[in-house]
């Protein structure tokens, strides 16, 4: 067995040992895990992980390799990886690289033969925490000098928004949507051009007067990674903006439309992640399986003073996982309806944008 050359240290002292793959560098980044059993490449370049280092609970990670067509980002952001087994020999058709070959190129550093599964119930029973990825041979002392020194940074979404806006088409279009970018993940564009939208992006700190210079039928506000009081700027336009367009929010773009309204966010213990949250549909009594991907969530009793009304609940932890404002045109879930990867259970959130779109066409 050949030795260990890798090795995280958690804040709260523990150390796990293990082999380095992808990108040979340190990273120091919050710790959280993910459930999915599948989709890893969309997970990896998911913007919402930027700074943080993901622990997957499933035990193998790799077998199918990477593909061209599958990224939810031109420029993965992941802070690192952790799992137990890693599979340096994938076998998929469309596979045309590694997973490990990928993270090098990204600069994304991995380490495996990590007890994963305790890992994970750390984060469970402690709460997200800081972690150092780095050489076997760094000293203890050091490892927690630096992890205490770390702050989490609060420019997360400016480091992941695009920084001038671009257009993705659709044959023959019915409506023109802008996308507030956050961190958006591709696959949304993907399903509101498959419904017949032309969609901007645009950067995350664009303008109220500058989105209703593109004339568009409706904005959409995007996933993304951080704390979002940080983008009090981004709820302001919020504020500008409902009313006047249908507005559809998704993870980021849900709590920031709660906080426009003036609704409470407060941080998880451990957040919410994976490919298998059930969701209760209060409006129709349907359970939702449902993808996640979230530290965040709006606090229920805050939204009584505010015009909100909560759609959606999670099952497990009765967070709020849907709102909406009828009389604005505005709703938002917390869940990712894209399902990239995930369940398909809550594509129909893009049609009833898309009916939104209609009435306020009609009006």
């Amino acid at each position: 067995m050949k030795p260990y050359d890798k090795k995280i240290v958690l804040e709260n002292g523990r150390e796990f040992y293990g082999y380095g793959f992808g990108a040979d560098k340190e990273a120091i980044c919050e710790l959280v895990f993910n459930t999915s059993m599948v989709g890893y490449q969309e997970i990896i370049s998911d913007p919402s992980y930027t700074g943080q280092m993901v622990v997957m609970t499933y035990p193998l990670i790799g077998n199918y390799g990477i593909n061209s067509e599958d990224f939810e980002t031109k420029f993965p952001s992941v802070g690192g990886l952790i799992v137990r087994e890693y599979n340096e020999e994938p076998s998929n058709f469309r596979c045309t690289l590694t997973l490990g070959e990928e993270m090098e190129e990204v600069k994304i550093p991995g380490i495996w033969g990590v007890d994963t599964r305790c890992i994970a119930r750390i984060i469970r029973d402690e709460g997200c925490q800081k972690v150092m990825l780095t050489s076997i041979d760094t000293p203890h002392e050091e490892a927690m000098r630096r992890i205490r020194e770390f702050e989490q940074p609060h420019d997360l979404v400016a480091q992941v928004s695009c920084r001038k806006r671009w257009l993705s088409c659709t044959p023959n279009h019915r409506f023109n949507v802008v996308a507030v970018d956050c961190g958006i993940k591709h696959n949304i564009i993907r399903c509101l051009n498959a419904l017949g939208c032309n969609v901007t992006v645009v950067p995350y700190d664009t303008t109220v007067d500058d989105i209703l210079k593109l004339r568009p039928n409706g904005v959409f506000f995007s996933n993304g990674p951080g704390d979002p009081k940080d983008l009090t700027n981004v709820s302001e336009t919020i504020n500008g903006l409902k009313g006047r367009l249908p507005i559809f929010g998704v993870c980021m773009g849900h709590q920031l439309i709660a906080q426009s309204y003036g609704a409470r966010i407060y941080k998880l213990k451990f957040g919410h992640r994976g490919g298998n949250h059930p969701v209760k549909n209060l409006e129709t009594g349907h359970i939702e399986i449902t993808s996640q991907n979230h530290n965040f969530a709006v606090d229920a009793d805050s939204l009584a003073s505010t015009p909100l009304k909560v759609t959606h609940i999670n099952l497990l932890d009765n967070t709020v996982e849907g709102v909406e404002c009828r009389r604005d045109r505005v709703f938002s879930v917390q869940y990712h309806p894209e399902s990239a990867p995930g369940p398909q259970d809550s594509t129909y959130l893009f049609k009833k944008f898309i009916n939104l779109m209609e009435e306020h066409k009609n009006a």
